[in-house]
């Protein structure tokens, strides 16, 4: 297979960035989205040229590193993450265009790699639990409905890996922090640091820069792990709960 692909270049962060046209020939429809790049890039280093940088670990859908605009969509389909696409996806002779996620949370360090230390601060706001547990305990020391595992475990299979942010429209993180905030929030060990948890991650996300939720769905459309808009509610529903806790204590 042929393509076209039309890649953002940005040597780093202060660079003036644009848009650079690479062709590609002989693609086996087999070749995994990242494939194809790692063969552009022997290419470029082949000719003396700089390669694409692009971030990836796992390449097998659990990391969420790589992350991508293609075509103007998250990871260039939905429900998916870039290293599980292939080329058959797209058709001969296509022209594709690559970008990196576009959010001020999210700035670019360059070419199509950017910073989501974001999230990672997010997380320490208040993303786990402290109490200190020791060695595994037995699984029925404590025992959970299984409703309510079932929903904390739908929720932690968030991978982190911002589509949500990139495919709003307000570059909102609420999916990310509802997946968060409910997977804590529904076990009985997340209880007593719940109305916390929820007050100081919904703080941070907003000092970061996040936009606020207007009920777009495209961050569940996007969602390579497929979690709903479901626990944004119930993020909204913490929150108010907190708040209102929080403002009866100070009285």
């Amino acid at each position: 297979m042929q393509f076209k692909l039309n890649i953002w270049r940005q040597p780093h962060p202060k660079a003036q960035g644009k848009m650079v046209e690479y062709e590609l020939d002989q693609i086996s429809p087999d070749t995994s989205f990242l494939e194809m790049l790692d063969i552009l890039n022997e290419q470029l280093i082949a000719s003396g040229e700089e390669p694409v940088a692009f971030d990836h670990d796992c390449r097998e859908g659990i990391c969420g590193s790589c992350s991508m605009m293609i075509n103007g969509v998250p990871h260039g389909a939905k429900k998916t993450t870039t290293c599980q696409l292939y080329m058959r996806h797209f058709h001969q002779g296509e022209t594709i265009t690559i970008e990196p996620w576009r959010a001020q949370p999210f700035p670019v360090i360059k070419d199509l790699v950017v910073d989501r230390s974001a999230f990672d601060e997010i997380i320490q706001s208040g993303g786990f639990i402290t109490a200190r547990t020791g060695s595994a305990p037995e699984a029925n020391t404590t025992p959970i409905p299984k409703e309510v595992a079932d929903q904390a475990m739908d929720a932690a299979v968030c991978i982190g890996c911002g589509a949500c942010v990139a495919a709003c429209k307000n570059a909102s993180a609420m999916l990310f922090v509802g997946s968060k905030v409910a997977h804590l929030n529904r076990l009985p060990q997340g209880q007593p640091e719940k109305d916390r948890r929820v007050l100081n991650i919904v703080e941070t996300m907003d000092q970061l820069g996040f936009g606020n939720c207007t009920n777009y769905g495209e961050c569940q459309a996007a969602c390579p792990q497929g979690i709903t808009l479901d626990v944004i509610s119930k993020l909204n529903r913490d929150y108010a709960v907190a708040k209102a806790r929080q403002f009866f204590k100070s009285k």
